[in-house]
């Protein structure tokens, strides 16, 4: 069975030795984050804090950050599984006939049962109030010169005002007062474009931002889905298991049934104030930029919530192995648009935006290009900064293996593009305006004639299948 809740999560994750209680007071205000920072930079376990300054409620940090973790949390060691049963999803022919649709039962069964499962009442809602305040939640300040606290692991759930579709983003929330925040949606995410629809309308946008959940519900809300199709669809397929819903009491949507704590409210695209700074996952200080207004109408809640939450900084800290998940869950989707495509990396040091290593099986000139482009024009893809290309026989994984194909098969020259006036990330410190810099694309490929390469391809150096296989079968025995 799937993992329901953060409770179910935890109690998995002390069982596999993943999880530390800490009994000692800790103060929300800086000392817990730091004290999920170190514990990340030196993989250190999930941490439970049960004796928090001013608060009842207990704080749980860094459950997401390990591999193993994730394993646990999503109940799966290969991630590219996500990424296959959406994709046979899409080549799944609907049966006409009787007989047809006798053979097919099986695999529409398991498509019907990832879809979302509406309930009247669930763990969340044991306690409810339309008298909501953001205090009593133990909400952290991470960094000393943040400005002020900020929730950092709240799924923010919305709907397209014409389609209906619903959507889960992972956006930073800064606390403004009792009942209202700051809602740091990014012009590239989907929650901003709902806002935008909505406030061409002349209308506020309903959202709820949840605390906990599903791991599965945590992990789509954070992952770049197709368009159109519904994050909490996507967290059934994920865990295999449609999700249970419930129906917030102030405002029309549906958020998880096993979810810890949910704000409900609206976003005023009207209402834009200061936001930040805030010290983000490249590393720096965000600076101050306006954002709209959530402003809270009403509050469900279990009676014995754990607020979940993470930090994040100069990588490696817990987000970066999320984001590993979804490189790996994507796979198949990039294949299927990009059949070439063998594999791809987004190291964690390059913030998953800032740079990708691309392996292709090559078979015409200019093919490395064809996939960069393609790439730059696929979802979140578009946002990244810069792409390396390089033939199958590279590991995309180990950056040696890369920097030797970039350094022996690539001419700055003739294989470097760049191109100007491009998206880019929100956060990226480096482009000349927010929202707009430029692309460095490198083909590191073996080049052929036709793409300008008159020499003659030297010949790689590897040992010879006798020498090898004498080797092999001696190794024991040099006592190395």
């Amino acid at each position: 069975m799937p993992i329901d809740d953060i409770h179910e999560l935890i109690s998995e994750l002390e069982k596999n030795g993943e999880l530390k209680r800490v009994k000692t007071e800790v103060d929300p205000d800086l000392e817990i984050a730091e004290i999920l920072r170190r514990g990340m930079y030196s993989n250190g376990p999930a941490i439970l804090f049960e004796n928090v300054k001013g608060f009842d409620m207990p704080v749980l940090g860094n459950a997401f950050g390990s591999m193993k973790r994730l394993e646990i949390g999503l109940e799966m060691t290969d991630f590219t599984e996500i990424g296959k049963r959406i994709t046979d999803m899409t080549k799944m022919d609907i049966p006409s006939g009787i007989l047809n649709k006798i053979k097919k039962l099986p695999e529409l069964s398991k498509m019907t049962a990832s879809f979302p499962k509406s309930e009247t009442s669930g763990p969340v809602t044991e306690i409810t109030s339309s008298n909501a305040t953001f205090e009593g939640i133990p909400i952290l300040k991470s960094w000393p010169n943040d400005a002020g606290k900020f929730i950092t692991l709240g799924l923010v759930a919305t709907k397209h005002p014409e389609t209906g579709v619903r959507n889960l983003g992972v956006y930073r929330i800064q606390i403004l007062d009792k009942t209202h925040a700051l809602m740091h949606w990014q012009k590239h995410k989907r929650g901003a474009h709902h806002g935008e629809l909505s406030k061409e309308k002349g209308e506020k946008i309903p959202a709820a931002i949840i605390i906990g959940g599903e791991p599965a519900t945590i992990f789509s809300s954070i992952a770049p889905v197709p368009e159109g199709l519904d994050k909490y669809l996507f967290a059934g397929i994920t865990r295999k298991e449609g999700i249970k819903m419930v129906k917030c009491k102030t405002i029309d949507l549906e958020v998880p049934a096993n979810a810890e704590i949910v704000f409900e409210g609206y976003v005023d695209p009207e209402d834009i104030r200061d936001e930040g700074p805030f010290g983000d996952h490249t590393g720096y200080y965000t600076p101050v930029e306006p954002y709209p207004t959530f402003t809270l109408t009403g509050i469900m809640r279990r009676k014995d919530p754990i607020y979940v939450t993470t930090v994040v900084g100069k990588p490696i800290l817990e987000d970066a192995y999320i984001g590993k998940v979804i490189e790996r869950s994507f796979l198949p989707l990039i294949q299927m648009l990009q059949p070439e495509v063998v594999d791809y990396s987004m190291p964690p040091a390059g913030w998953f935006q800032g740079f990708a290593v691309i392996s292709i099986k090559k078979r015409y000139p200019g093919q490395a290009k064809k996939v960069m482009m393609g790439l730059w024009g696929m979802g979140q893809l578009s946002l990244t900064k810069m792409f390396v290309v390089v033939d199958d026989d590279i590991n995309v994984h180990d950056i040696n293996d890369v920097i030797w194909a970039i350094t022996t098969r690539a001419d700055p020259a003739r294989d470097t593009i760049i191109i100007n006036n491009t998206p880019t990330d929100t956060l990226d410190p480096a482009s000349p305006l927010v929202n707009l810099g430029s692309k460095m694309g490198i083909d590191a490929t073996q080049k052929t004639k036709e793409e300008g390469y008159n020499r003659e391809i030297q010949q790689l150096v590897k040992v010879d299948d006798k020498t090898k296989n004498l080797v092999d079968a001696k190794w024991s025995d040099y006592g190395l």
